[in-house]
C-alpha cells in the first residue's frame, strides 16, 4: 500500500490550497483517513480525518471552518482543501490511513505518505 501526498506549495496568507492523498495498492472504503502536519521544531499535529468513502469528520480545533475534506472514491483519492492560510499552517502535511472506524488522532495509523510542503508567508 502506498500512499501518494502532494499539492503543497507556497502561498500568501488568506490564499488557498489542495492538498491530495491518493492511494494505492488497495481500496480502502470506510477506513480511516487523516492529515497530520509537522511544522519546523514541533511535534507532530493531527489536523483532520474522515472515512476515505466520505461520512464522519473530525478536525482540529485550529483548522475548522477553513479547511475542509472530500473525496472521489472511485480514484481512490482524498482531498484537503485549506482556505484562508495562515502563516501558523507553514508545515509539512502527511497523509496516513488506517484499517480503523475510529476518526481519532490517538489512532496508530499504518499507512503514511511521503509529506507535502505547505508554506504561508504574511
Amino acid at each position: 500500500v502506498q500512499l501518494q501526498a502532494s499539492g503543497g506549495g507556497s502561498v500568501q496568507a488568506g490564499d488557498s490550497l489542495r492538498l491530495s492523498c491518493a492511494a494505492s495498492g488497495r481500496t480502502f472504503r470506510s477506513d480511516a483517513v487523516a492529515w497530520f502536519r509537522q511544522a519546523p521544531g514541533k511535534e507532530r499535529e493531527f489536523v483532520a480525518a474522515r472515512r476515505w468513502n466520505g461520512g464522519d469528520t473530525n478536525y482540529a480545533d485550529s483548522v475548522k471552518g477553513r479547511f475542509t475534506l472530500s473525496g472521489d472514491n472511485a480514484r481512490n483519492i482524498v482531498y484537503l482543501q485549506m482556505n484562508s492560510l495562515k502563516p501558523e499552517d507553514t508545515a509539512v502535511y502527511y497523509c496516513a490511513a488506517a484499517e480503523t472506524l475510529r476518526l481519532c488522532p490517538d489512532v496508530e495509523f499504518e499507512y503514511w505518505g511521503q509529506g507535502t510542503q505547505v508554506t504561508v508567508s504574511s
